[in-house]
């Protein structure tokens, strides 16, 4: 089973993808997490990936689908975070599962308003263990301050979680991501889940998503 879980930055999928991972045995294959593993290879992949993260660019749609793709060879089955991120790699993504006969079964959207985002955004600690390990001053704050519930590792706010910033990356979401919705809802594939409930309620539905 092939999952995709979309939604804006802010929007709790990184929380979520925890519960579903664990519920549904799927391997979460997270684009950041990939990424930032090919920047500490030794290669010329890995190379031009850190050229555009030095620069602060986001990664060409062609490298990400690269090593995207490569990364899916190992699986019969993920929960996709990040990828597809456009319609140029949505469309790589299906043509390389077709030709193993696989398709994108379900694709959930954690739908919140965009003033809610910008408020997550702004709050954000992050650990510096496990980037997943997302916490928040006003919705998920943690036990003790500045460490991870989790892992116990430090937790820091990134400098550019400022208002302004968060505006600047919803916009941009809106723009490259978005129309992936249209594209996956024309097929018939599209869930979508009031990211604007509290962490439990999210989480029943979207598992109600999964099992319908």
């Amino acid at each position: 089973m092939y999952v995709l879980l979309l939604g804006a930055p802010g929007a709790g999928k990184g929380t979520q993808a925890e519960r579903i991972t664990r519920e549904m045995q799927l391997a979460h294959v997270a684009s950041g997490d990939v990424l930032r593993a090919i920047r500490q290879e030794q290669s010329e992949l890995a190379e031009l990936v850190r050229s555009y993260y030095d620069k602060g660019l986001l990664v060409p749609d062609d490298v990400v689908i690269s090593v995207m793709l490569a990364r899916l060879e190992r699986e019969s089955g993920a929960l996709l975070d990040g990828f597809p991120r456009t319609l140029e790699q949505a469309k790589a993504l299906d043509a390389a599962l077709a030709a193993k006969s696989a398709v994108i079964d379900k694709v959930i959207y954690i739908n919140v308003p965009a003033e809610e985002l910008v408020g997550r955004l702004s709050g954000r600690w992050i650990c510096r263990n496990d980037g997943a390990h997302v916490f928040h001053e006003r919705n998920r704050p943690p036990v003790k301050a500045g460490v991870c519930d989790l892992c116990g590792g430090e937790l820091y706010q990134r400098p550019d979680d400022t208002v302004e910033t968060a505006q600047r990356r919803l916009e941009e979401y809106f723009k490259l991501t978005a129309p992936l919705i249209d594209y996956y809802r024309a097929q018939g594939k599209v869930c979508e889940v009031n990211g604007a409930q509290g962490f439990d309620d999210v989480g029943r539905d979207l598992m109600a998503c999964l099992r319908a």
